[in-house]
Order: C-alpha cells, then structure tokens, then sequence
C-alpha cells in the first residue's frame, strides 16, 4: 500500500474528522483523482511537438497520455476542428498516490526559490489547480531530450464540499502552501 494512502486512511481522516465533525467516514472529503494537462498550441504546425509532449507526460506519470482536439475552429490561432492541440491524463488509484507523493517529496523541493504554492487556485467546489511552468523539474526528464520546454497544469479532484476541506485535505497530504 502507497505511504500517503495509508497516511489518508490512519492520520488524514481522523484529523479531518475531528475538525469538521464529520458523523461517518464516507462524509470525510477524499482525493478523486489527478488531471495533468499540457497545451501544445505549436502541434498545429509541428505534430512531432505533440508527440514529444506525450512522451514526457508518459515518462512523469507512467502512464500514457491522451490527445485533447479543439472543440471549435479560430482561425486566428490556425486551429481547425478536432485538431489535436495538447494531451492529459487522468491518474487515480495507486499511480495517483504515487505522482502525488513524488510530487510533494521530491519534485516541488527540486524547485529554485520554492516558497510553496499558492492557496488561491481553488475553484470553489473543493478542485484545486496548481500550473508548472517547465517539465525539467520533474527528474524522469533529461534536459538533453527536451524538444521544448513546456508548462503544464496540474488538477487535484476532491469530494470535498468547500474550499475550505478541500485546502485542509491537501495540506494533510503535504502539498506546500505559501503562508
């Protein structure tokens, strides 16, 4: 079993539940899922841009990813309908436990002047969204093989009701908030 699940299930819902007073566990919020998503706005001229995204999303995660296609033509950006302009994937399970414990041990640390992520991405609903702006922090990456640096955004999906919990909840987890 994944240290930060065992974490959840022996530390997180006690703590959780004491503060909120919640009656049964199944009321105690929990971690859905994970969404890593990474635009790549140049795949409408280059489509070995897109391909290399992929590989480094499935080298992050060990998973592989899914192309996302734009829902409408803009003829501004040279996008048609249904044109693959980025990739995502969605983590849950053991491999989410997994990223998000590699995320907060050894990625987020990784970083030059860390002072923590902000606590204002959340989305009202208990979602909490964090951007990364370059795939080098992540040590599965060689600088070498990087064709572009590239951000990408980095989606925590609660059952909490409120931001609140929700913050609480990934705060047990040891994601890094600013103070």
């Amino acid at each position: 079993m994944n240290r930060l699940k065992e974490k959840y299930n022996n530390e997180i819902i006690k703590l959780l539940s004491e503060k909120y007073g919640y009656k049964s566990v199944m009321n105690v919020p929990k971690l859905d899922k994970i969404v890593i998503n990474m635009g790549v706005g140049d795949a409408t001229t280059n489509s070995k841009l897109l391909e290399a995204a992929m590989l480094d999303l499935e080298k992050i995660t060990g998973q592989k990813p899914v192309a996302t296609k734009a829902k409408k033509a803009i003829a501004g950006f040279k996008v048609r309908e249904g044109q693959a302009i980025g990739c995502k994937i969605t983590l849950r399970g053991e491999n989410m436990y997994n990223f998000l414990d590699k995320l907060v041990s050894i990625t987020l640390p990784r970083v030059r002047d860390f002072r923590g992520v902000s606590s204002k991405a959340f989305d009202g609903k208990g979602n909490y969204t964090l951007g990364l702006t370059e795939q080098l922090i992540f040590s599965e990456i060689e600088f070498d093989d990087v064709v572009k640096v590239r951000g990408m955004d980095i989606v925590f999906v609660t059952t909490a009701k409120t931001n609140e919990e929700a913050y609480d909840l990934l705060k047990a987890f040891g994601i890094p908030f600013k103070k």
